[in-house]
């Protein structure tokens, strides 16, 4: 029987030796004589494990990890071809409390393949759910997705459904169906480890949405950053076109659609949904005004479904599995899972999916296991540089849009960076401003030049000029941001700003603010 190991191609893996580690296997084994191939799978989401190496087993695959290149030699000597004992073995990697407690639905595929294998990818349930798209038809198929409550995942949470609805009712036509892949929060990997780790899924949620709105061309929006997942995504789509799952006639149905990898510079201002289209379109990225909306006029002048990786990824799975399956768990108006992304100073770093409704303590505490440092956590930024920071205090708000929006934050793309408490909150509040000056694409007031006020602002500040004065001066700077500029990263700067002032006044030169009355 043929030896098959596992030794993840992620990125993230790649980081700490995975391509070594492969090699070292490739080489292992045939020294030794022993038929056998290595897939080069996604990641499981366990960062702190990586790299992480599974072999098929009589009794199923067994982990270990970290692998280091150094570390081959003796697991082979000791038996890992048979699952047996060493220092580095996990057993079960679905068994780890960090893996088991998770619901996934999106990335359940994600570790599992081979990514770029569509044999691998219909033998794991694939393409079911564009089988039934074609089987119920499209307006079915945009009530389905509408029904599910699946929110948009790159910030805002507008629901998938009504951007779907919109342009099915465009006249018939031209229409696109454009994928965001600009992934640019810090603290954010959730879109690359699909697109490098189960790529066909984001293939078959775009290719179901051009079905449903009547699109017959589609986008996938990628930074230059990305070169893994660009490589991968392009594979998996040359094998879905070669067997028909792309094209004129779309799994031997009569709807036709086809895709394309765009690949962008990586400015930070092409992750809103205007801007992306002038970069795709060949110009330089600055916002639109709106109206008109993407949806009646996007790309190249047409009805455009613009949705982020996370949300066409889900889009199988609700087709598949039907809306009722996704729609029954959630918290609130947030359904299904969200894939949380835990970084910065982080015990057990990695991508979570679950349930929306877990708190942001439990997330902390429990599932990243507080600090790298062992330090206490001070503070954590949720949803990307124009995050809020949120206090120990606030750890009882569940993850869910409406909460985060009622303390004055957003979940984003569900970054979660962990600070301990050596952080500077006031110097977090000017890298939010100068992070907005460099990346504005200067298009309105507010965003240009007010982020470039802020920074010298903050400077004052931190200097102890003046404080009170300029610290008045940060404040009314910030609501012009948040209510004048044109588009989120503008108006969004304002949140971690005046989040670490009102949460953390004492790095500010202020004492600790009175708690409010009952």
């Amino acid at each position: 029987m043929s030896v098959v190991i596992y030794v993840p191609g992620d990125a993230a893996a790649v980081a700490v030796g995975a391509d070594r580690v492969a090699k070292a296997f490739v080489d292992g084994l045939a020294r030794r004589g022993v038929e056998g191939r290595v897939v080069r799978n996604g990641s499981r989401g366990m960062v702190w494990l990586e790299p992480l190496v599974e072999v098929v087993t009589p009794s199923g695959r067994v982990g270990y990890g970290p692998v280091k290149p150094k570390d081959v030699e003796a697991l082979l000597d000791g038996g890992l071809l048979d699952g047996a004992g060493h220092d580095l073995r996990l057993g079960d990697v679905e068994k780890i409390p960090f893996f088991a407690k998770q619901e996934r639905f999106t990335f359940k595929r994600v570790g599992v393949t081979d990514p770029v294998s569509l044999d691998d990818y219909l033998a794991h349930g694939g393409y079911k759910g564009l089988e039934r798209a074609i089987a119920i038809g499209p307006a079915d198929t945009v009530e389905e997705v509408f029904n599910s409550g699946l929110r948009g995942r790159g910030g805002a949470g507008f629901p998938t459904g009504i951007k779907w609805r919109t342009v099915a009712a465009c006249a018939p036509g031209k229409k696109y169906v454009v994928c965001n892949a600009d992934e640019g929060d810090s603290g954010t990997f959730a879109d690359r480890m699909i697109m490098e780790g189960d790529p066909f899924q984001l293939i078959e949620g775009l290719t179901i949405a051009g079905v449903a709105v009547g699109a017959d061309m589609g986008y996938v929006y990628c930074r230059s950053e990305y070169p893994h997942a660009i490589a991968a995504m392009n594979k998996a789509i040359v094998a879905a076109r070669k067997a028909g799952y792309l094209g004129s006639r779309v799994a031997g149905s009569n709807y036709a659609f086809d895709m394309q990898v765009r690949v962008g510079a990586g400015a930070y201002v092409c992750g809103e949904e205007t801007s992306l289209l002038e970069s795709l379109e060949g110009r330089r990225g600055l916002v639109r005004a709106k109206p008109p909306l993407p949806a009646h006029k996007g790309l190249f002048g047409k009805p455009t479904v613009i949705n982020n990786v996370l949300s066409l990824a889900a889009v199988p799975f609700i087709m598949a599995e039907g809306a009722k399956a996704y729609a029954d768990v959630g918290f609130g108006r947030s359904r299904g899972t969200m894939p949380i992304q835990l970084a910065g100073n982080v015990k057990y770093g990695g991508l979570y999916e679950i349930a929306f409704g877990v708190t942001l303590g439990e997330l902390v505490e429990d599932v990243a296991g507080g600090t790298f440092t062992g330090r206490d956590v001070r503070a954590v930024q949720v949803g990307g540089p124009l995050g809020a920071y949120f206090p120990r205090a606030l750890f009882d708000t569940p993850f869910d849009y409406e909460a985060f929006a009622k303390r004055d934050g957003l979940i984003g793309h569900g970054g979660i960076v962990i600070f301990d408490d050596t952080v500077d909150m006031a110097k977090q509040a000017r890298f939010a401003m100068e992070f907005c000056s460099v990346e504005s694409c200067g298009k309105c007031t507010p965003c240009r030049i007010g982020s470039t006020r802020g920074v010298e602002v903050m400077d004052r500040i931190i200097a102890g000029v003046e404080r009170e004065k300029n610290l008045a001066i940060l404040e009314d700077l910030s609501h012009t941001m948040k209510l004048g500029s044109l588009c989120a990263l503008g108006g969004f700067t304002p949140y971690p700003v005046m989040s670490a002032l009102t949460h953390f006044p004492e790095d500010f030169g202020r004492g600790p603010m009175p708690l409010a009355a009952e």
